[in-house]
């Protein structure tokens, strides 16, 4: 059995499918304002964090999304979700 091909690839928290958890691989922190990241740090969010897509909004993928970082429901908008990293729980 190949060991890599059971390990699923980092995706884009805003690409994780509704209600499926997910492990925090990594936030490309360049990509977000320093505001942004300062409140991401503050909710508890880097390396190691479970993470669960909860919901999509808006018309055509472009609006925020909702999700569970640990014990909390939090809204990001959707260029902030781009830039955090996951890796799908099996």
């Amino acid at each position: 059995m190949n060991i890599a091909a059971a390990i699923p690839h980092p995706i884009r928290l805003a690409q994780l499918p509704r209600l499926k958890p997910g492990t925090v691989a990594g936030v490309d922190w360049h990509a977000l304002s320093e505001p942004e990241g300062r409140r991401l740090r503050e909710l508890g969010l880097d390396e190691g964090v479970e993470v669960e897509m909860l919901h999509h909004s808006g018309f055509l993928g472009r609006g925020p999304v909702a999700c569970r970082i640990g014990r909390m429901t939090v809204a990001l908008r959707r260029h902030v979700a781009a830039a955090i990293h996951v890796s799908p729980n099996p």
